[in-house]
């Protein structure tokens, strides 16, 4: 009896979704061959908890559906943590390459919101950030945004991890630079 209540708490727990999905992007490519033509389907996909953690695939397949589920798999395994200041915006302005693809995002007060362009706004909604200012230069292609997106979240760093990279406490860290000066 309790083995069957274990597994419906297994399966109720995988049925329920930790993890919230969008899609980002759907290309269609077609084959010619003898007999005409034949299509396929790559999709890129952005998933993430909404607390800090995000990650982003990619899938080809001849149908669509099968696409996006290959893509939502993939971007499970690749899920990488940001830490975040209040659960709301980034700690510090970061800039992220990829190819051509270079993106700046900056930290932004209460009440701002999210201004950036698609395949970032994506990535930032899945990843939980509410107030955040960002700009895409260079390459406009969905899938260098992302990675250079991506690549920019690998370099946050939050005050805890600076504070124990350099061995002093976090008020430290964190002192103002005039403060210091004032004491002095």
């Amino acid at each position: 009896m309790a083995e069957r209540e274990n597994r419906r708490d297994r399966r109720e727990r995988d049925e329920t979704p930790e993890f919230a999905d969008r899609l980002v992007a759907i290309n269609r490519v077609s084959k010619t061959v003898k007999g005409g033509k034949r299509f396929g389907f790559a999709a890129l996909v952005v998933v993430g908890d909404q607390r800090g953690r995000v990650g982003f695939g990619k899938g080809k397949a001849k149908e669509v559906p099968e696409a996006i589920r290959k893509a939502t798999e993939q971007a499970k395994r690749q899920m990488i943590r940001v830490p975040l200041r209040d659960g709301r915006t980034l700690h510090h302005d970061i800039e992220g390459r990829h190819g051509a693809g270079k993106v700046v995002m900056r930290t932004a007060v209460p009440g701002t919101g999210i201004i950036a362009g698609g395949p970032m706004r994506a990535v930032f909604e899945m990843l939980g950030l509410q107030d955040v200012v960002a700009k895409s230069l260079g390459s406009q292609n969905p899938y260098n945004m992302i990675r250079a997106t991506i690549d920019g979240l690998k370099k946050e760093g939050s005050p805890r991890q600076v504070a124990q990279r350099r061995g002093k406490k976090v008020a430290d860290i964190l002192k103002k630079p005039e403060a210091e000066a004032v004491e002095a």
